[in-house]
């Protein structure tokens, strides 16, 4: 390893591949088996979970950049086997949460941006330049296409499909397909559903909840309570009306 500083305070496992030009600091834990290739900063407050792989020029746990940030003591934590590509930068979190979380079997593409204080869950992709405020919240399974900005305090449901270049500054429902300006509502992400191993009658099942959201002209308090009368108490549709009850931003319009 050739010009790579690694504190002797850091607590690194086993079978760890550190590459040329890394900084490794004080504070910072790496678990067995995880790959770290070149130009690699992994600052204080880092927790790094097994098998992960780690690409040049990436920067984690860097301070936050928000004006309340006061040198406070937090963390980065990432799961297992969550692959971070090039150029990719995490901020640590602030006093508000903490710290930032990535989960386990994560794909962050390369140049993407995460902000502090974010929770991303497990098996999600993130695109390559996207570009994600503070205190996102993120549910597993989501998979956000490249170039898409996220507001700050938006959250993303689980099993989520959303477009290239999309500004999301409302919340996203759990198994739903978003594209267009304004973002908008374009039928259940159907393809990840079934690789997910939802079979043909739950998705004809959350298509007509979503159908009485966002297809049939009415506010979401009275959508909300046909969904409540009218179908069966399943764990889909419990998720849904709770992701809706919950949102504080609002969530995305439907097809005009």
């Amino acid at each position: 390893m050739r010009n790579t500083a690694i504190s002797a305070k850091a607590k690194i496992g086993n079978n760890v591949h550190i590459g040329n030009f890394c900084t490794i600091e004080d504070d910072v834990v790496i678990h067995d088996n995880t790959w770290i290739g070149n130009n690699v900063s992994i600052l204080n407050g880092s927790r790094i979970g097994e098998s992960c792989q780690i690409h040049s020029g990436a920067i984690l746990a860097g301070i936050p950049q928000d004006l309340k940030y006061n040198n406070e003591s937090t963390l980065l934590e990432i799961g297992n086997a969550t692959i971070i590509r090039e150029y990719v930068t995490v901020n640590k979190g602030t006093s508000s949460k903490g710290k930032t979380v990535i989960g386990n079997n994560n794909l962050i593409m390369s140049g993407a941006h995460i902000g502090h204080d974010c929770f991303i869950g497990n098996n999600c992709i993130v695109g390559f330049s996207v570009g994600m405020a503070g205190e996102v919240i993120v549910g597993d399974w989501a998979n956000i296409s490249g170039l898409s900005a996220i507001h700050q305090f938006s959250v993303i449901g689980e099993h989520t499909m959303i477009s290239g270049m999309s500004k999301i500054v409302k919340d996203i429902p759990p198994y739903v397909l978003v594209s267009r300006e304004p973002l908008t509502y374009c039928g259940l992400n159907t393809v990840g559903l079934k690789r997910r191993g939802f079979d043909k009658d739950k998705i004809e099942e959350l298509k007509a909840i979503y159908r009485v959201v966002f297809e049939e002209k009415r506010n979401t308090s009275r959508a909300l309570a046909l969904i409540e009368q009218n179908f069966e108490q399943t764990d889909e549709r419990d998720n849904i009306i709770r992701f809706i009850k919950q949102s504080s931003r609002g969530i995305i319009k439907g097809l005009i």
